[in-house]
Parts: structure tokens; C-alpha cells; sequence
């Protein structure tokens, strides 16, 4: 049933002239192609700058973002980077504060204040190493409440050899989620789509996709479902009581290093996870 399915949404796209997919019943609600040499586009995207999240390794810098010949380029690099945030008197748990440089640094950008969206395909092209150390994403995550009750969808994410696809919303813990995820091995995606070894794969660009509706978030990386989430369940248990699928979350693109993506002493640097274009559509009439 699902390769019959997949046999018959291949079959339903269309490609415009400007060669963006057309899908029936849906319109291109917005998207970035990356085609103008650059900084992104300030009107699409702003960036994430310093120690950000999750203890990671890497200082995010504008500096690490930028459009070259047709596509988004996020580049990890080793490099030591100063943090202008340093305080020499912070405990060393506060991980923001208490280091005065970083190792590493790289990039994140986010359509927050610019754009969000309720439900639609969400689409990204892109291709990424599959080292250890390294850990990119395209994700989204809504602006209402505190995480994670704003929500959290990992339409990509790789880390430590795996293609993970996730689903995460509010517990009656404050910072805790309750997850629905999906961890498939790289050499599972590579063998099952005609590649030899995880490295072939990772040489190529993938299509990695979420379709989000009032019922229900499906995750799929060139056409196959990996995660599939009953919105039915996906109410939070934190004060709020509110089901953060049923509201605006905008998308993010980032590359991160270290922290669950594993040591990065033997990844090889300069890193990139590039990036050929993001489009976002919804369905006609909405």
C-alpha cells in the first residue's frame, strides 16, 4: 500500500516553468531558491548568533551563512571564536556565560518574526556529511509558549549516523517533552534507495518533507513516510493545555556540533550542509 501510494503521488507533480513542483490542490504559499549570491535574504531569515542551545559546541555567526552559486551555505568550521558574553565570575553550569571561547563555530537561521505558518507541505532540498560530530537541521517550532509547548518538529535531523524525524510538545515538567520519534540508519536510507554506502548518500541532495494538517504531521525524506503523529494526541500537559499543532510555527536551518551530534575531533573541516531551496505550500483555500 505505501509503494502504491508513493507510485501515485510521483505521478501527480507537476513542474512550473520557473521550476518549482506544483502539487494538485495545493499553492506555493512562499519559498527561498538561494539564487542571489549573498547574505540570505533579510526579508525571508535572521540569524541565531552566540551559544545558543542544548550545551553545543559551535558559536553560530552570521558569518558562517551565506547564498553562493544557487544555494544556502552553512559551514561548520574548527576555529577558535571569543564570546563576547564570557563572565568570568559565571558558574561553570551556565554554559552561555562561564566559557570565554568556542571551538568551533557555525550557523542557524530562522523565518521567526518574518514568517510562520498554521499546517501545509513544507519542503527542503538539501545535503549534508554524515560525520560524527556533526548535527544538521530543518526544523520548525512555534512562537506562543515556552518550549516545549510551543512545539517541535524535526522534519530532518541527523546525528551519529542516524535520520531522525521528530514530534515533540509539552509535559506537566517544565522543559520536558514528550516525543514521538524515528531513527533510521543512514546506510538504511542509502541501501534502500540504490546507494552502496551512507557516504554515496550523503554526496547527493535528498527532498525532506512534512505534510501538517488539523489531524495529522507526516515526515518523509524523498517520498518515504518515516513518522506519522495523530494530532489527537498531541495536547500538553503543562499549564497551557493547548495543542501547539493547531498554531504558527516558523522553520529553521542550522548546522550544529557536538552535544548529541558526538565528538567532532575527527570530523573533517570546513563542514557544510548546503541548502537548494525551502518552499512552503498549502492547500487551496487556505
Amino acid at each position: 500500500m505505501v509503494l502504491l501510494a508513493l507510485s501515485i503521488f510521483a505521478h501527480s507533480l507537476a513542474t512550473t516553468s520557473q521550476g518549482v513542483t506544483s502539487y494538485p490542490g495545493y499553492h506555493l504559499a512562499w519559498n527561498d531558491e538561494f539564487n542571489v549570491d549573498g547574505p540570505p535574504n533579510p526579508q525571508n531569515w535572521i540569524y541565531e548568533i552566540g551559544f545558543v542551545r542544548n550545551k553545543e559546541l559551535q558559536y553560530y555567526s552570521d558569518k558562517n551563512v551565506t547564498c553562493r552559486g544557487g544555494y544556502l551555505v552553512i559551514e561548520g568550521r574548527a576555529e577558535r571564536v571569543k564570546n563576547p558574553k564570557y563572565d568570568p565570575g559565571a558558574l561553570a553550569t551556565d554554559w552561555q556565560k562561564s566559557r570565554e571561547y568556542s571551538e568551533y563555530s557555525s550557523g542557524s537561521i530562522k523565518t521567526a518574526t518574518k514568517h510562520v505558518w498554521t499546517y501545509g507541505r513544507w519542503e527542503c532540498r538539501g545535503k549534508f556529511g554524515v560525520t560524527k560530530g556533526l548535527w544538521p537541521a530543518f526544523w520548525m517550532t512555534g512562537p506562543t509558549h515556552p518550549w516545549p509547548s510551543n512545539g517541535e518538529v524535526d522534519i530532518m535531523e541527523y546525528y551519529n549516523l542516524g535520520y531522525h524525524a521528530n514530534v515533540a510538545w509539552g509535559t506537566a515538567k517544565q522543559y520536558v517533552a514528550q516525543w514521538k520519534s524515528v531513527r533510521t540508519p543512514i546506510e538504511e536510507l542509502a541501501k534502500a534507495a540504490g546507494f552502496s554506502y551512507a557516504g554515496a548518500w550523503s554526496k547527493e541532495f535528498h527532498n525532506y518533507r512534512m505534510d501538517w494538517d488539523k489531524d495529522f504531521i507526516r515526515l518523509y525524506v524523498d517520498g518515504r513516510l518515516l513518522n506519522e503523529v495523530d494530532l489527537k494526541t498531541t495536547i500538553n500537559k503543562s499549564a497551557d493545555g493547548a495543542n501547539p499543532f493547531h498554531e504558527p510555527h516558523h522553520i529553521l536551518l542550522n548546522l550544529a556540533v557536538g552535544a548529541t551530534g558526538g565528538d567532532p575531533k575527527l570530523t573533517t573541516w570546513p563542514s557544510q550542509f548546503l541548502v537548494d531551496w525551502v518552499r512552503v505550500y498549502q492547500k487551496d483555500g487556505n
